[in-house]
């Protein structure tokens, strides 16, 4: 019982006291977080897994059982919090500077920055600079700019969707990148009326991977979270996650044609933007991910409830 944990001991304020959570559901800093955004102290102790064990070595075990390590980038933001940080508004005027094409090109060659195009999977996949990396702002944006980029003080160019360059540099610099360059003066279309060179990602809808799949013999990644795919996944996938691609990219024979996909396009186009900003291009990613094959006939293995693959993971953690 909650009443009788030690908890109600050592959290003797009021239950109608307000609580804000410091990070949001899907952040690196934790684990099972509401997406709540508020709620009252007497609520979360009902509710709180974390704060119905009943002393505090079944809290500290709780709370850190199966937790990946944390991001690389948050090293460096411990280090800026020491050191110091540039002011906001300086930071978002920077950002905020408009380029042409020509100059757009020029300080990217120049710079050695890394070209961030922040539009959504679908847009991208359409068309964009060669060697840009798609991390759009319509998923979680910052988490994956921490877990790809790393390296906070990487010079950055935006390519985003008109009028969402100040939503870009912000949420950059919520999480310590701060170096961003400029942006692309009308995004993607005044880089094409410039007659620049564009690529595209080689994509198919699920309809066409389920025919392609019975025709031959496949090989297909999966960049989904390890529960995901334990959950269910298409047959002989291989698991891949998209967190560890620095690590699995050098496995891959280039020669040997994969299908690649997640669970609805954000991610796999993040590896596919990877992929082929380091030459690998003998892949073709599947529009829509797990959802849209789900509802084809490719085979796949049965469903298993996400929170007890969970679980099994968090078991062999332990062993």
């Amino acid at each position: 019982m909650l009443y009788d944990s030690l908890y109600t001991k050592i959290l003797p304020l009021a239950d109608d006291i307000t609580v804000y959570p410091a990070h949001g559901a899907g952040s690196a800093c934790g684990k099972n977080m509401m997406k709540e955004t508020v709620d009252t102290l007497g609520n979360q102790k009902k509710v709180n897994y974390a704060l119905n064990q009943p002393d505090k070595e079944s809290f500290t075990k709780v709370v850190t059982d199966g937790l990946l390590p944390p991001p690389a980038y948050f090293g460096m933001n411990v280090s800026m919090n020491k050191k110091g940080y540039d002011s906001f508004d300086d930071v978002l005027k920077q950002g905020m500077k408009a380029l042409s094409a020509e100059e757009f090109e020029i300080i990217a060659e120049a710079s050695g920055a890394l070209i961030l195009d922040t539009r959504n999977n679908g847009e991208f996949a359409k068309g964009f600079i060669p060697q840009s990396i798609n991390i759009g702002l319509n998923g979680d944006f910052a988490p994956w700019v921490g877990s790809m980029i790393v390296d906070v003080t990487q010079p950055i160019l935006l390519v985003t969707d008109p009028t969402n360059e100040e939503e870009a540099v912000t949420r950059l610099s919520r999480v310590g990148f701060d170096n961003v360059l400029g942006h692309l003066e009308g995004g993607l279309e005044s880089w094409i009326k410039a007659g620049k060179e564009i690529d595209t990602v080689n994509r198919i809808t699920a309809q066409q991977f389920e025919l392609e799949a019975k025709a031959d013999k496949i090989k297909v990644i999966d960049v989904r979270k390890e529960s995901e795919y334990a959950s269910e996944h298409v047959q002989d996938a291989y698991s891949k996650p998209l967190a560890y691609i620095n690590d699995w990219v050098r496995d891959i024979d280039p020669k040997e044609h994969f299908y690649l996909h997640c669970a609805g396009g954000y991610r796999s186009v993040i590896a596919a933007s990877i992929l082929q900003a380091r030459g690998y291009r003998n892949f073709t990613e599947v529009e829509g991910g797990f959802s849209a094959i789900a509802q084809t006939h490719v085979p796949r293995t049965q469903f298993v409830c996400q929170r007890k693959c969970l679980n099994n993971f968090n078991s062999i953690i332990k062993k």
